[in-house]
């Protein structure tokens, strides 16, 4: 019953109209504070956890779980590193690869890229560079064809489009009459794939393994092998075991590895990103102190009279403590609601504001990625909404602890 008194007055206070204006504005803003804070945090780890998973698929998508190189930049028995690596029961499939620098002509526009000479067939198996095109085949890169497929912001760079003729040129040189001059040489544009990360669309462009072999002179040689495993985060203890029983030096790396920095900036920056908003929580939090402290005041002689007609300083206590966590746990769950709703919704959301003010939000040349992703986790949510609870509850003890102290007399003494 003493329960269900103090709980049923500490809803009265929160329900009830104020006499003093400030103080029931002063709970508004509180209430609506952590509820802001609470959101905030939820939609920005949701985009940071969203960059994170975008950015390790669409690595996933152009990269490998592992590879493995000659120490020259030459693999000659690739064959073999191709069934050690096969004997491995963690491995899944292999595929060689050659891979330079180069620099594409078509008119007068130009553009440096990196050349990665594959197998389509192969390819395939160990990423899903087909499942991107936009236009063409990875499929048509034949042998002998010297087709060459481009990644969109390239495509657009040197304006050319399917069909067109490029010409490629390697900084290794041929020796003539007339001295070194660069080779080259003309390949035609059977496809078009778009990944949505500058780095690849850019940067990247395919030919047929042989032909690759040919151009750049390696002969029967690739420049490596790349791997597809079955755990993806054992990636680099996978490699390592192929490289000891091929039982040859080489070069071996990882996806994790290649893009180590990448990753350890997410982390970094979700953490502090994470701590600079939990701080605003507790701001918001706190603000329940000066909120209760002058409901304290201006329930002096509630306080009074519930004291004469028997009620216990616990009860006082429990009473403000009950009024404040009310304001606390409905800003909480109005923030978390409204977190949910936006990290859900936010792809829509920055879509139409894109379309509506027509402006990007994010560069791709400078993000990586032009959307702005979005990945809720249950984890995050019930941390924050915890967290945010929690320093409600701590909030409310200060104010509850002064109306517990109040004197009635002393509250009755002008009244």
């Amino acid at each position: 019953m003493a329960a269900a008194f103090e709980y049923w007055v500490g809803h009265r206070y929160v329900r009830s109209r104020s006499s003093n204006s400030f103080v029931s504005l002063i709970s508004a803003i509180s209430m609506a504070g952590i509820a802001i804070a609470v959101a905030v945090l939820i939609v920005v780890l949701s985009v940071v956890n969203g960059f994170e998973r975008e950015l390790k698929d669409r690595l996933l998508t152009m990269t490998a779980h592992a590879s493995i190189e000659g120490l020259e930049g030459e693999l000659a028995d690739w064959r073999g590193m191709s069934a050690a690596a096969a004997a491995n029961p963690r491995v899944q499939q292999t595929a060689p690869y050659v891979s330079g620098q180069s620099l594409l002509v078509f008119g007068e526009q130009l553009s440096g890229a990196e050349l990665r000479g594959i197998d389509p067939a192969a390819e395939s198996r160990v990423s899903n560079i087909g499942d991107v095109m936009t236009e063409g085949e990875l499929d048509s890169l034949a042998t002998g064809a010297f087709n060459i497929v481009l990644g969109s912001e390239l495509a657009a760079a040197l304006e050319v489009a399917v069909g067109d003729k490029v010409t490629v040129i390697l900084a290794q040189g041929m020796v003539t009459p007339a001295g070194v001059v660069p080779r080259t040489k003309r390949f035609t544009v059977s496809g078009i794939y778009r990944v949505g990360m500058f780095e690849y669309d850019r940067r990247l462009a395919f030919v047929n393994l042989v032909d690759a072999q040919r151009l750049f002179r390696l002969g029967d040689a690739v420049s490596g092998v790349r791997l597809s495993v079955a755990d993806i985060y054992a990636a680099g203890e996978i490699v390592r075991e192929v490289a000891i029983d091929y039982g040859e030096a080489v070069l071996v790396s990882n996806w994790q590895r290649r893009h180590v920095n990448f990753f350890r900036s997410i982390q970094i920056t979700k953490s502090i990103l994470f701590v600079i908003l939990l701080l605003v929580i507790a701001v918001a939090a706190f603000n329940i102190v000066s909120t209760l402290v002058m409901v304290v005041k201006d329930k002096q002689a509630d306080i009074a009279i519930l004291r004469t007609i028997g009620a216990r300083p616990g009860s006082i206590l429990r009473i403000f403590v009950t009024q404040g966590s009310v304001i606390g746990i409905t800003g909480t769950v109005l923030g978390v609601l409204a977190g949910i709703l936006l990290s859900l919704n936010l792809e829509n959301i920055v879509g139409f504001l894109e379309s509506a003010f027509g402006m990007k939000f994010l560069a791709a040349d400078v993000y990586f990625i032009s959307d702005l992703p979005s990945d809720l986790q249950v984890a995050d949510v019930t941390r924050i909404a915890g967290i945010a609870l929690a320093l409600a509850l701590v909030s409310t003890v200060y104010p509850a602890w002064i109306a517990a102290r109040t004197a009635p007399a002393e509250a009755l003494r002008y009244d």
